[in-house]
């Protein structure tokens, strides 16, 4: 349920609330591993594979 003025630190707190330790953990550890995948393997494969992927994952990226 989100509203017209629910800011960003309100749908932190609500994860907070929401989200057991292990999961906070895996979501960290995903977001580590992707921002080390776009920042490390800049081969073109692996970089238009990560493209691709947060274009499906309805990220604007450009």
């Amino acid at each position: 349920m989100t509203t017209s003025n629910e800011t960003v630190r309100d749908r932190i707190d609500r994860a907070r609330l929401e989200l057991s330790p292990p999961q906070i953990l895996a979501v960290v550890a995903l977001t580590a591993a992707l921002g080390f995948a776009l920042l490390f393997l800049q081969e073109p494969l692996a970089h238009d594979s990560m493209h691709n992927f947060r274009h499906a994952a309805g990220i604007t990226c450009h």
